[in-house]
Order: C-alpha cells, then sequence, then structure tokens
C-alpha cells in the first residue's frame, strides 16, 4: 500500500472541521452539516487522488499529548476557526500545535480555515478575517522573534459557496511534488488549444489539483466545479457503455455558455479530469487539434500518477 500523505485536521468543538471533511470527501450537502455530531475522538480519513492522503479529523479537546502521534508525521496542520467565535481560546490552541510543529517540522504547511463565513454580512467578514490575522501575527511575535517568520497562511471559507474547495485545493497543491510538471503540462495545453484557462479535477471532491499560471477567477472555478458535478451524476451512465476494457474508455463533454466560450471536459485517469474554458469559436474549428492536445496531455498526467505511485510504493 502507498504511503499517504498526512493532514492534521484541527479546532475547537463545533467550528466546523467535521463538517468540512464530510462535505468534501463524502459529498454531504452544505445543509445537512448542520446535523453532523461533534467529533468524539480521533477518526482517520484514507482519500485517494493524484497522491493518497490520510485526513486526522480531531476532537477540540485534543491535546499534543493525547494526539498519540509526533507532529513530524503531518504535512500539513489545519486549524479550523468559527469566524463567530470569540478568538483568544482558539488561537492559543492553535500557536500551541503550530510552534510545536514548526519546531520539529519547518517543512510542514500550517493552515488556518476562517470559517463559517456566510454567517457575516461582507463587511464584518472582511473585518473579522483580518483580525484574525493580526492577532495570529501579534501573538507569534510577542511569544518570540525566531516565530515572526513563521508561514501562516490564512483562508477564508465556507460550505455554502466553492471557497472550502478553492482553500483545500492550495492546501494540497503544496503537497504535490510534482506539481510543477503538472502545471507546465497546463500550460503547454492552454497555449496549443487557445484555452483561456485549465483545472486538472479530482473529480469526487471537486478540488483542483492543479491549474495554468493564469489567476484563478471565482466565477470561472465555480463553473467548473458545478459541471463536475452535473456530469459526475451521469457516471453510472458512462460506465455502463463503456467498453469491455474500460481503461481506454475517457468521456469527454462541452458547454457553450452565455458569452460565447465553451467549457470542455475531458476525463484523464478514472480519479481526474481536465476542464478547460475555451475562446469562443475554437471548440467548433479546432477540435481535432483539441482532442489531439487532450491526449497528450493526459498520456503526460499517467506517466506522473505512475512516478508518484511508485516512488511512495519505495520502488524508487
Amino acid at each position: 500500500m502507498m504511503t499517504p500523505t498526512k493532514i492534521l485536521l484541527l479546532g475547537q468543538q463545533r467550528s466546523g472541521k467535521t463538517s468540512i471533511h464530510q462535505f468534501l470527501f463524502n459529498d454531504v450537502p452544505a445543509k445537512q452539516t448542520f446535523f453532523l455530531e461533534p467529533s468524539s475522538r480521533i477518526a482517520k480519513h484514507r482519500y485517494d487522488t493524484l497522491i493518497p492522503l490520510e485526513i486526522w479529523d480531531c476532537p477540540g479537546n485534543i491535546t499534543l499529548d493525547s494526539l498519540g502521534a509526533a507532529l513530524s508525521e503531518f504535512s500539513s496542520i489545519i486549524f479550523v476557526i468559527d469566524i463567530q467565535d470569540s478568538y483568544q481560546q482558539p488561537i492559543a490552541r492553535m500557536l500551541d500545535f503550530f510552534i510545536a510543529a514548526y519546531q520539529e517540522n519547518p517543512l510542514a504547511t500550517l493552515e488556518v480555515f476562517v470559517h463559517k463565513a456566510e454567517s457575516l454580512a461582507e463587511d464584518y467578514k472582511t473585518e473579522n478575517f483580518r483580525h484574525i490575522q493580526q492577532r495570529v501575527i501579534d501573538e507569534l511575535f510577542d511569544t518570540s522573534q525566531e516565530y515572526e517568520q513563521m508561514p501562516v497562511n490564512f483562508h477564508l471559507t465556507s460550505v455554502y459557496d466553492h471557497s472550502i474547495r478553492e482553500a483545500f485545493s492550495r492546501v494540497l497543491h503544496k503537497l504535490i511534488d510534482s506539481l510543477p510538471y503538472l502545471e507546465d503540462l497546463l500550460n503547454v495545453f492552454c497555449s496549443n488549444s487557445q484555452a483561456s484557462k485549465a483545472f486538472l479535477f479530482d473529480i469526487k471532491s471537486r478540488l483542483y489539483v492543479a491549474t495554468d499560471e493564469s489567476p484563478v477567477d471565482p466565477g470561472i472555478h465555480s463553473l467548473c466545479c458545478d459541471y463536475v458535478r452535473t456530469l459526475s451524476a451521469f457516471g453510472p451512465l458512462y460506465k455502463s457503455v463503456s467498453t469491455k476494457d474500460s481503461r481506454s474508455f475517457y468521456p469527454s463533454a462541452a458547454v457553450t455558455l452565455a458569452q460565447g466560450s465553451t467549457l470542455t471536459y475531458h476525463l484523464i485517469t478514472p480519479q481526474l479530469a481536465l476542464l478547460a474554458m475555451l475562446h469562443p469559436g475554437v471548440f467548433e474549428e479546432r477540435r481535432g487539434l483539441l482532442e489531439y492536445n487532450v491526449v497528450f496531455f493526459r498520456e503526460g498526467v499517467q506517466e506522473i500518477a505512475v512516478v508518484e505511485r511508485d516512488a511512495r510504493a519505495g520502488n524508487l
């Protein structure tokens, strides 16, 4: 079995840790996450995408002593803070973990999800988010100047929009050693296919594993997430009409948007799909070239996936 990359998911009780995990990886609807029971013990969840993940969902009262594992085992530590909560105690607990993790493994990524952003109006949301950021920076400086430059990343998140997928995608990118090669493949695809934007999506979670060098527009990202979800509903149909060798069957789809652009979907591996935004007219006029570029891209991603798998299996 491949060695998984471990992510530690922390936060106070009812901060939204379990909701985030269930929403992203088990497709629990946002409105139903409100009824989830809070974590009472550590739950370890395995999830396979381009790299295998093991996510530790911890109860709100977890401590460094009761964790039962060295922080150096974790490649990323995510602390979830309810944006409506009193910040003092969560930040104090968070910094206990972050400082200890930084001392054990300076390369671990330290992430803060300021969560349940939908609960506040825009102005208050932005103000609280900035206040939490500044409070964390001040607390680190007051603890020791050694920690002033400790890399802590902040994300404003909600399960009621795609901000949580955007945030978790950015966490995932830092854990993928082959990310620069995936980005190069996407840049070449965009250049050769006249695509204004392209994402490599994990189909089930709708996290994007990589994207090209152009900035991520929230509106286009949301469109892609929704399109993947829509097409995923047809997964059983695709399987029923596929050939006996399902490995050679790669469904594709396209939809023309209001402004004339075309959003395309191509299956790359059983877990991953390429989503691309094409300029108006390109899909109709250069579809053959597009399909050729997709084949080239698919072969590149599949080779990278083999290298990732072999490296984790200890074959390299």
